[in-house]
């Protein structure tokens, strides 16, 4: 390991703005990094990788590809900072972020960085007067009964940005997955390595992560001193070029991964945890569209999750089907 040093995990499956993150990550930052690209199945030509900060991974094949956990979890085992950053492929960045970070880094504490939205085919924040993105809360997993979207999500607390404005540093319930900071040692203690086989390749990244932070008797904290700009694809689609037999696997893999993230957490089945998951809905309560009843009602609104109906109806969920 290196003192001082910030190792970026990058892990890239639609490469289009790669090269302006790299490049950006790169002019933005004033102290030591290191830049681990771990391109997922892709082989993209044309880019420049010349920086000696920068090592280039290849994992998988375009119709076999491993997937975004299995990506950070090379990136880490890879990396050699004392500190381990992980940001998405498609983003824009503060000036001296990695410093900004640094200066506030807790032995305890995981950071995740003010959000604005990036207008990425200009290459600047989208501004359209929306406020940035500070705090998110954990949704009530079963808000909308019998909706496949629905699940122990993260979701934009949007009030909390004005009636905590003013506090720098502050404790943020969950996250987006987009950004994250926090000093090698914390990971290697709590997180280990991010599990691909029970949430699959994609699923719940930041609830994984945050839940386990807090849980362990750590903290997650957003750092309003820096930010990051992020695409929201949204209409672009996410690009990942999968045949119809990978995105029925993906498909599938996001559904295991829901269901399994809301019961692992709800039924408090994480055996290093030093707090219940009540513990963290009461810290932060109250929480949007959680009932006062939650702890009853969770259990029994159950029976109105998704896949309660068999996916029958679902052709990219059929594998699932039990009758």
């Amino acid at each position: 390991m290196t003192k001082g040093l910030t190792s970026i995990i990058v892990p890239s499956r639609s490469p289009e703005f790669l090269q302006k993150t790299v490049d950006d990550l790169l002019l933005k930052a004033e102290g030591n990094i290191e830049i681990i690209i771990v391109l997922d199945g892709i082989w993209p030509e044309k880019y420049n990788w010349s920086d000696k900060r920068i090592r280039v991974i290849h994992q998988g094949t375009i119709h076999n590809s491993l997937g975004m956990r299995a990506a950070i979890n090379t990136g880490v085992a890879l990396a050699e900072g004392e500190y381990l950053l992980k940001c998405d492929e498609h983003t824009l960045w503060d000036k001296g972020y990695d410093k900004k970070l640094i200066v506030e880094s807790q032995d305890n504490t995981m950071q995740v960085p003010r959000r604005y939205r990036l207008d990425a085919d200009n290459w600047k924040i989208v501004e359209d007067g929306r406020d940035p993105v500070d705090y998110m809360y954990l949704e009530y997993p079963y808000l909308k009964p019998y909706d496949k979207t629905q699940g122990l999500h993260g979701n934009w607390d949007k009030q909390r940005y004005y009636d905590r404005k003013d506090i720098l540093i502050d404790d943020l319930m969950t996250m987006q997955g987009s950004c994250y900071f926090l000093p090698r040692k914390l990971w290697d203690s709590v997180i280990v390595e991010m599990d691909n086989k029970n949430y699959h390749s994609f699923t719940a990244e930041a609830q994984e992560l945050s839940n386990k932070i807090w849980l362990s008797g750590n903290r997650v904290v957003v750092n309003k001193n820096t930010w990051i700009a992020h695409l929201h694809k949204g209409g672009r689609g996410r690009r990942y070029g999968f045949s119809n037999e990978q995105y029925r696997k993906h498909e599938e893999g996001m559904e295991r991964g829901r269901l399994y993230c809301i019961d692992f957490w709800v039924n408090n089945k994480w055996d290093k945890r030093v707090h219940d998951f009540e513990w963290l809905i009461e810290k932060f309560w109250p929480v949007p569209g959680w009932p006062e009843d939650w702890k009853t009602r969770i259990h029994t609104d159950k029976k109105l999750d998704y896949s309660t109906l068999k996916y029958k109806d679902d052709p990219w969920l059929s594998g699932l089907r039990t009758e």
